[in-house]
């Protein structure tokens, strides 16, 4: 089995979209992701050095997606996990980007994307 970390609800205002006007005007997106690896060597030693520091994964979420424009959020979420995966220590991550005042023109609560990534098994 494989152990997981999740962080949830990272905010960022950037500029991705298709529309013009999305592009030109920063808006909020919010990013979920979960890494997963195995923590028993940070259980059983509780050092920092033995896991992931999720502060330094959030920090990296938040400039990819802050500093990069992309017309879907397909792309972003793409981008997102390829950051999470550029970590050695990584087995697999599952990333959602949601964009909740995306131009629909129907009520509704969220939109949002999730993907996820694996490395492929050594062999």
């Amino acid at each position: 089995m494989t152990d997981r970390i999740d962080v949830e609800g990272i905010e960022v205002y950037a500029r991705h979209g298709v529309l013009p006007s999305e592009q030109e005007k920063a808006q909020v997106f919010r990013i979920d992701f979960s890494v997963f690896t195995d923590l028993s060597a940070a259980g059983a030693s509780d050092d920092l050095d033995d896991t992931l520091d999720y502060s330094e994964l959030a920090v990296e979420v938040r400039e990819v997606v802050g500093s990069e424009s992309h017309k879907l959020i397909e792309t972003v979420a793409a981008r997102v996990a390829d950051v999470l995966m550029a970590h050695e220590r990584v087995d697999a991550c599952r990333v959602t980007i949601h964009k909740p005042s995306a131009p629909i023109e129907v009520a509704f609560d969220d939109v949002s994307v999730t993907i996820e990534r694996a490395r492929e098994p050594a062999g």
